[in-house]
């Protein structure tokens, strides 16, 4: 059963050390949030399962890490700086100020429908470079990753050697000022994303656009979030961006409703064509921002026409902090146990699990319990399988509940009969059946890479 109540969740993270609000002891400030020791390794773990799908187990996808503050005129060509807003209302009552298309003409906070006109308000962070402050040294952190992908997209293909389709993958910070963030961390001001560039030939961008739906659809799916809670939703064509040809957004239903941790779009040639010189000598489909101040074609050779184009991008973008949220609510757990009693148990998959394995002694104040347990702990840390913790709170049964709570998957309890058995063995628990098994120490290695295989 996954999480029904944000505030069971919020709870949790706090406690346990998943998520901190920002600023916490100045009051904290609005959508921002601070990953805790937990937290970030989910986080990680996340993005990594992202990048070893995305890179290494596919061979025409590389990777990018571009800088976060973006040159003006970047931006300016993508249209970001004419059209990167969300229409903004105030109340006339309360003065308090929310994104129109949220609140249905009746304020949130009073239930006044007083409201002024809507207007655009533009989301992006700006600032200047150097020590100059006026207009010729502005620049913006940048609102999303996938531009830099794009300004970039002639050097990778110069210095690989790529030839179509291949993608370009990028994991980064973006910034848009939200006029009104919610849901914890679902719609912040700071948050990450994990962003795929796949540039093909056009003509055959519908058919890499329903395999790459599918490929994500199945990502998720081994990520845990295999419920049904989970759904694609095909955006109608009056739905679509104006530089989209198609798109589909991977929902799933948080505890307020259905909403979007992914989209999948076909941008045409919309984005290199905003980018590149020249833009008179190809045929682009999209209608592209004139473009006077590139200085280089963002093209490639078409060997079958002998011809140079622009190529249709698919876009699948993933907001790694949207990812968490999900994969948390999925995998949280209350159960009623035999006892009568009940526990909460975050279900993660093992590689998404923040620590792998925790390390129990029967009895904390006992010298050769806890030498036998720092051995081990020493010894487990080199099998590179990720995050191993020695639990020592002395209460063996909260030691599992804890550990239960944070989605570690398997318990190490070290007693006397480790000391005393030769050969020496440990208990070993497991967190969704809290089935135990009696190993011995010298088998830990082998078992435990085949367990996190």
């Amino acid at each position: 059963m996954a999480a029904t109540q944000m505030e069971q969740l919020v709870s949790l993270c706090k406690r346990r050390g998943f998520i901190f609000q920002n600023s916490d002891i100045y009051g904290g400030l609005q959508g921002l949030y601070d990953y805790g020791p937990l937290g970030v390794e989910l986080k990680n773990n996340i993005k990594a399962a992202w990048w070893r799908s995305m890179v290494y187990e596919r061979d025409d996808v590389e990777g990018l890490d571009a800088a976060i503050l973006t040159n003006r005129k970047v931006l300016h060509y993508s249209g970001h700086e004419d059209t990167f807003s969300d229409p903004m209302v105030d109340c006339k009552k309360c003065k308090g100020r929310f994104r129109a298309d949220q609140i249905g003409g009746v304020c949130p906070n009073c239930g006044s429908t007083e409201l002024t006109e809507p207007r655009p308000f533009n989301l992006m962070f700006k600032t200047t470079v150097g020590p100059v402050v006026n207009d010729d040294n502005i620049a913006y952190l940048r609102p999303e990753t996938a531009q830099a992908i794009f300004t970039q997209f002639k050097n990778v293909v110069d210095s690989t050697s790529r030839k179509l389709p291949f993608g370009i993958a990028q994991i980064g910070k973006s910034f848009r000022n939200e006029i009104t963030p919610k849901n914890f961390i679902f719609r912040v001001r700071e948050f990450e994303q994990a962003e795929l560039e796949f540039f093909v030939k056009p003509g055959e961008d519908e058919k890499w656009h329903e395999e790459w739906k599918q490929n994500r659809i199945n990502w998720w799916k081994e990520q845990g979030v295999t419920s049904d809670r989970f759904r694609v939703y095909d955006q109608k064509p009056d739905e679509l961006a104006h530089y989209a040809k198609a798109c589909s957004d991977i929902e799933y239903l948080f505890p307020w409703g259905y909403d979007e941790l992914e989209g999948v779009a076909n941008r045409r040639d919309y984005d290199l064509g905003n980018h590149t010189k020249n833009q008179e000598e190809f045929e682009l489909e999209a209608h592209c921002h004139e473009n006077p101040e590139s200085t280089t074609k963002l093209c490639v050779r078409d060997e079958e026409n002998n011809k140079w184009i622009i190529p249709f991008v698919i876009e699948p973008s993933m907001g790694v902090d949207r990812a968490t949220l999900a994969i948390l609510v999925e995998a949280f757990t209350e159960e009623t146990l035999d006892n009568g009693n009940t526990r909460i148990v975050l279900k993660l998959k093992k590689h998404l699990a923040p620590i792998k394995i925790a390390i129990v002694p029967l009895k904390k104040n006992s010298p050769e319990i806890m030498d036998k347990c720092h051995e081990l702990k020493k010894k487990l840390m080199k099998l590179g399988i990720g995050r191993v913790a020695l639990e020592n709170t002395g209460n063996i049964g909260k030691a599992y509940r804890r550990h239960d709570e944070v989605g570690t998957p398997l318990c190490l309890t070290v007693d006397f009969e480790t000391l005393e058995n030769k050969p020496e063995t440990v208990t070993l628990r497991d967190r969704d059946t809290m089935e135990q098994i009696r190993i011995a120490t010298d088998e830990l290695p082998t078992y435990l890479r085949e367990y996190f295989a």
